[in-house]
Order: structure tokens, then sequence, then C-alpha cells
């Protein structure tokens, strides 16, 4: 079981008790991976930690790997942007900080992407291939009505610019965590100079 069509990854729940125990344990399980990391977690000792049975976590999640992706998820959805910033290089870089600054965040990302990579099918895979479709999708077409409107140099791909985009970020959160001394932010408002049309 992956995500149902309201891309809610498990259980969510019959009752609105269940579904208000399955946020808590979502809430409460990014709080042991900021403590504890993401590797070599059992569900057991998940569910030991904050605090349910073993029974409970399996009554929403069939897998570590569902629950981990689940987390990642209720992460990034929990995550207010900026109303006035257009999916491009400033919510890139709004995005980028605000995950560096929820510990555990971006290595539970990296490492469940590298795992998604490491087989075929599953949650990890359907999830990670969903997310980079619609992301490319979004920031894509915000890039063309930029490049319009003469924000956003017209002489390259759009579609192109969106996958670079991405690519930089996630590149450059991964030297993030090999290295907290990498400027991240500045790096990216280089690509954003960048990306802007010649004066």
């Amino acid at each position: 079981m992956g995500q149902d069509d309201e891309g809610v990854i498990g259980r969510r729940g019959s009752q609105p008790k269940g579904v208000a125990r399955r946020q808590e344990i979502l809430d409460r399980a990014i709080e042991v991976f900021r403590e504890r990391g993401a590797h070599g977690t059992s569900l057991r000792k998940i569910a030991e930690a904050i605090g349910v049975s073993h029974a409970a976590l399996l009554h929403y999640f069939d897998s570590r790997e569902q629950l981990l992706v689940a987390v990642y998820k209720h992460a990034e959805d929990s995550r207010v942007d900026s109303p006035d910033l257009r999916p491009g290089i400033d919510t890139m870089i709004e995005a980028a900080i605000k995950n560096v600054e929820v510990p555990g965040l971006v290595t539970l990302y990296s490492t469940l992407l590298a795992a998604s990579l490491e087989t075929e099918s599953g949650v990890g895979r359907e999830f990670f291939t969903a997310r980079f479709t619609g992301l490319r999708a979004t920031m894509t077409e915000s890039l063309r009505r930029q490049q319009a409107e003469g924000l956003v140099r017209d002489d390259v791909s759009a579609e192109h610019l969106a996958s670079l985009l991405i690519a930089a970020s996630d590149g450059l959160q991964i030297q993030w965590l090999l290295d907290p001394a990498v400027g991240l932010e500045s790096t990216l408002r280089t690509l954003g100079a960048l990306l802007r049309p010649p004066a």
C-alpha cells in the first residue's frame, strides 16, 4: 500500500480520533529522527521511542519505509511557504533554508531518496517519482511565465531550468550535510543571478 488518491501514505484512520492519532504519531516521529537519525531504527524501536505500541504503528503503516516517507511528506506539507513567491529560484532558496533548519530532515530526505533508487517499486520510489514530476511541472510553468515577463532569461528551455534548479538545490543540501560551512543560500542566489536576463 503506497499513497491513496489524496496522497496519504499508509492508512489515514477511519474516525476523527484515528486521523488525529496518526497525525500525532507523525509529529512525534519527526522529533525522534531529529534526535536519532533515520538509519538503523526498526519500526518496533520507533514505536517505543514515540510511546506507542508496535501494533498501533502497524495500524497506520505497513513498513518502516512507509512510515519514514510519511514522516518526510508530513514535514514537507507542514512547511508554510511565503505566498508572494512564485516557483523558481526564490522558492528553492526558501525551501532549502527551511529544510536545514529542521535537524535530521535533509538527512531523512537524502536517505529515503537513495533507498528509493535501489528498487524498481515501493512507496519511496512512487513518492519521489511523483514529487519530482509535480515539482518540475509547476516550476516549468512558473518559469515560462517569468520568461515572458522578462524576469528570467529566455534563451534556455524553462523545463531544463526547472530540472537544473531542483538538482542544484538537492545537490547543495547534500554538500551542506557533509560540510555545514557550504554557503547554501548564497550559492543558490548566485544561480538566481545567472538566470536573470543580461542587462
